[in-house]
């Protein structure tokens, strides 16, 4: 059983992982996010504003990728884990919350890389940028709510299992 336990923390411990890269990434979104609401006049031939959006939307569509299709998951199978039948309705809630911002950010990638018009651009940034904040208040609840909720799970042995 102990070694169970090991098993345990070792594979929860590698949830830890990749939420810590998650979360690196959402901060590598952020600075992008900040290197375009900077720039004042955006200039469709500026070949370095075309370079800052499109890299933009790259890390944003990567992270919401990451977010749907790793950690989600990931932290749906650790509370299956768990038998922890209201963390996982929680994050079923949670998850409903997040689907708004999904279609945002989308939408958002979807009409920047087909246009270059770029003069509703600001007020798309602060949309987007509203539905990105949202978005991490409620993924931040879910790691609450479906991970660090059992980390003290894992640190404590079981009396039992010795």
């Amino acid at each position: 059983m102990l070694n169970d336990l090991q098993k345990l923390k070792q594979h929860w411990g590698g949830v830890s992982d990749i939420v810590d890269r998650w979360l690196e990434e959402r901060r590598e979104l952020l600075v992008k996010y900040c290197e375009l609401v900077e720039i004042h006049d955006f200039d469709g031939n500026n070949q370095s504003h075309g370079e800052k959006l499109k890299g933009f939307c790259e890390v944003m569509v990567d992270y919401v990728s990451v977010g749907h299709f790793e950690v989600y998951e990931e932290l749906v199978k650790e509370a299956k884990a768990f038998s922890d039948k209201e963390g996982l309705k929680t994050g079923a809630d949670l998850m409903d919350r997040i689907q708004p911002s999904t279609e945002a950010v989308l939408d958002f990638n979807d009409k920047y890389l087909a246009t270059d018009d770029l003069e509703s651009l600001h007020t798309d940034l602060s949309v987007v940028g509203e539905a990105l904040e949202q978005r991490f208040e409620t993924e931040d609840k879910m790691i609450e709510v479906l991970h660090n909720a059992h980390l003290e799970q894992l640190q404590t042995p079981n009396p039992l299992s010795v």
